[in-house]
């Protein structure tokens, strides 16, 4: 068994990932931006700081507007250019400290007396944010600059967390793709390694797509060029209507087909789910030695030359 021919056969399933991987990441980036996932899941933890009364208050204030992202209004606004500005996805910690504190009244405050604050805390409606500064004031806080540290502190997390919900959620999603691209494509590890370790002519595809992948630093954004991509491999929506099945109707043979395929299947969505930048990445290092190896040769080649002109 030839080592190079091991190493082939493996970046050739590296493109194939590379592939579907970055198919996945285009579709989710445009489900994402349609349904705001990313602007419904910050706009959850805001309410839970300043309550579902407060929450039109906190988006009108004009540092909160200014965050709002320009996009498409709709999938079909791209032939008309028309835009919209849609839910907030991120907001500096700084930021949202400022905003809580002009919707308390507390902005233009130096200094406050007891009585005063908690007045002012009280006519907050109930939320987590209010539930804290109530906490503070208790624990004998009564300094804005002391509120201001902890309500930085605190909002901190709070937008820690709402990034981590969305990603949370972006992974199960990322998964659930990943199943559903592979069984669209059909692309099973098993077969498409037998069919790059039968054909060098494949291989050779897998090398150069390898190499123009790592030369322009990622894929193709356009997804028409990603679906030709992956047909030089013969796989295509539809791939059921060429699938060869066992010819004799042994039970043992259509079990073995049937485990292998789910096998197969089910190795390729695991490995697409990891992303296409793992997959890039990994793809960069296997092609570095041998750019490493040319440029080596390069410049052997180079200082044979220079030897050979000097000694003319």
């Amino acid at each position: 068994m030839s080592i190079s021919l091991v190493l082939e056969v493996a970046v050739g399933l590296i493109v194939v990932y590379y592939i579907l991987g970055s198919v996945v990441s285009l579709v989710t980036q445009w489900i994402n931006e349609f349904f705001e996932s990313r602007g419904r899941a910050l706009e959850q933890y805001l309410i839970k700081l300043v309550g579902d009364k407060k929450i039109g208050d906190l988006r009108s204030l004009p540092q909160i507007q200014s965050l709002r992202p320009i996009r498409y209004k709709n999938p079909l606004s791209v032939f008309g250019s028309v835009t919209e500005p849609k839910m907030i996805e991120k907001i500096p910690v700084a930021t949202l400290v400022d905003a809580y504190f002009d919707l308390a009244g507390l902005t233009a405050k130096k200094e406050m007396e007891l009585l005063e604050l908690a007045e002012l805390v009280d006519r907050l409606p109930d939320s987590e944010g209010k539930k804290a500064f109530i906490i503070w004031i208790n624990q004998g806080v009564t300094s804005l600059t002391e509120l201001r540290t902890r309500t930085t502190a605190y909002f901190s997390g709070i937008l820690e967390q709402a990034s981590s919900t969305f990603r949370a959620r972006a992974r199960s999603f990322v998964i659930i793709l990943s199943i559903a691209i592979t069984i669209l494509f059909g692309t099973d590890t098993i077969q498409l390694a037998r069919n790059l370790w039968t054909n060098a002519e494949l291989r050779a595809i897998a090398a150069a797509q390898a190499n123009a992948v790592v030369a322009r630093e990622g894929a193709s954004a356009d997804l028409s060029d990603l679906i030709d991509d992956l047909s030089k491999y013969s796989i295509k929506i539809g791939w059921w209507q060429t699938q060869e099945f066992p010819e004799s109707n042994n039970v043992g043979d259509w079990m073995l087909f049937i485990f292998l395929k789910m096998l197969g299947l089910g190795v390729t969505a695991a490995a697409v789910s990891q992303g296409s930048s793992f997959w890039y990445d990994l793809l960069k290092k296997l092609s570095s030695p041998s750019t490493s190896t040319s440029s080596s040769k390069s410049s052997g080649s180079g200082s044979s030359s220079t030897s050979s002109s000097s000694s003319g």
